[in-house]
């Protein structure tokens, strides 16, 4: 997966996702749990967006994301508003080097975007090595439900000015798999024509008490599962389930 061109447009087209609310779903969390906490890792922060919202509110962010092109983005973004974020290309399956911090997050479904299951058991690990004691895992997932219902064999599509898309979403070969086929029109004001950028995402999840055990393995005690910002035990048709997890 490729995000060389995707970057460039992911603010755009990302300009109404819930920021607010994943900044709020953090501080809801550590006072629901009593924990004082100063350092975040951000993990897979891609632009920064969620980076810049929590170093806003006075915690000391460390951005980490596999993607260069988003990481420059990031940058430049941050610098711009004068907010200061180290921010590092790593892979979080292979996760090193970073010290340790009081809270560790992936969101925006980001773990979704691990192919395989050992990615994911791996990222968890490296977590738990990122983490002071007690320190607290905050992530979020596709349910099964969105992945089935909500993404597979749709199209969905935006037809704007300067941008538009077709975004198709297929079966992935894995179970509970979906691939994104996504094909964007990017007006070029030089020439007065479209620009057509291809992609393909790929993303797999797996039953919430899949995720449980791999937590539990990892070193992990679980303290809550929710789903849609609600603070509330998922349902049958909940499409995002919020994890929060404490080191042992």
């Amino acid at each position: 997966m490729s995000y060389e061109q995707f970057a460039y447009l992911y603010d755009e087209l990302m300009k109404d996702a819930p920021y607010d609310q994943w900044v709020s779903f953090v501080q809801d969390i550590l006072v629901k749990y009593d924990v004082e906490a100063t350092s975040l890792l951000d993990l897979a922060c891609g632009t920064g967006e969620i980076s810049v919202r929590l170093a806003n509110q006075g915690f000391e962010v460390t951005g980490i994301d596999l993607s260069e092109d988003m990481l420059s983005v990031a940058q430049a973004k941050a610098e711009s508003l004068g907010v200061k974020i180290p921010f590092f290309q790593q892979d979080m399956a292979n996760l090193e080097g970073q010290g340790q911090f009081d809270v560790v997050s992936i969101f925006c479904d980001s773990l979704n975007y691990l192919q395989t299951e050992e990615e994911v058991i791996s990222t968890f690990s490296n977590v738990h090595q990122h983490l002071q004691d007690n320190g607290l895992f905050v992530f979020d997932v596709h349910s099964i439900y969105k992945m089935a219902e909500v993404f597979i064999k749709q199209t969905f599509a935006l037809n704007e000015d300067e941008i538009s898309y077709i975004w198709n979403s297929f079966p992935g070969d894995d179970p509970n798999s979906v691939e994104h086929e996504l094909s964007f029109f990017v007006l070029d004001e030089r020439i007065g024509k479209y620009d057509r950028i291809d992609e393909l995402h790929y993303q797999r999840t797996y039953p919430i008490n899949q995720y449980s055990n791999w937590l539990d393995a990892a070193g992990f005690q679980l303290l809550e599962i929710s789903a849609d910002f609600k603070h509330s035990e998922p349902t049958q048709a909940s499409e995002r389930i919020f994890f929060v997890a404490k080191k042992k």
